[in-house]
């Protein structure tokens, strides 16, 4: 049985997942002549989200979320990323959303820690992302046996993993600064 704790904690976990999905990612970059130009990096804040609220949350909570996330974005809402609805089952898009699920359960291992410290917080991301990309891979490579289409494997590799891996890896770094506000908010319950 959910409380009403529990409960609020599943609806911010879902607020920020559908709104981080939505978020593109830019890095300024200044160059020689004092201008400077935007780069949008080919992913959303979504990861960084889901691993934050891991960390800040219990695993039941955020799966719930993430659970009630996908049947939105499958059933009723385009919240996904590039789309939504029953056909994104088809896109090599959802073997990454799946592999969300093991990201979760890796990073929530930093929780039965009594201290999250850097070492172990960036060891855990990269096995984390590693895990979801590998998910990612497998759905596709499933994919491509069913529908025996093995020429896609290699562009859909290159555009769905390691075109975004080093971006994922990247997006670890920002977290570092909540590391120390998070074991102090966790304390503090």
């Amino acid at each position: 049985m959910l409380n009403l704790y529990k409960l609020i904690e599943i609806l911010v976990s879902l607020q920020l997942l559908i709104i981080t999905t939505m978020l593109p990612v830019y890095i300024e970059l200044p160059f020689l002549d004092k201008s400077s130009n935007t780069f949008e990096m080919p992913i959303t804040w979504q990861i960084p989200t889901i691993i934050l609220l891991t960390l800040i949350f219990q695993k039941k909570v955020v799966f719930r979320a993430f659970s009630i996330y996908i049947i939105v974005g499958l059933f009723v809402l385009p919240v996904f990323h590039q789309g939504g609805s029953i056909g994104y089952l088809l896109t090599p898009n959802f073997g990454y959303l799946l592999g969300l699920y093991p990201l979760i359960n890796i990073i929530d291992n930093l929780n039965n820690r009594k201290k999250i410290n850097i070492g172990n917080f960036l060891k855990n991301g990269f096995i984390a992302i590693g895990t979801m990309h590998l998910t990612g891979i497998f759905y596709n490579f499933m994919q491509i046996i069913f529908y025996s289409q093995f020429n896609l494997f290699l562009y859909n590799l290159g555009k769905y993993s390691l075109g975004k891996i080093g971006y994922h890896f990247l997006m670890l770094f920002p977290l570092l600064l909540l590391i120390k506000p998070i074991e102090r908010l966790k304390r503090s319950k």
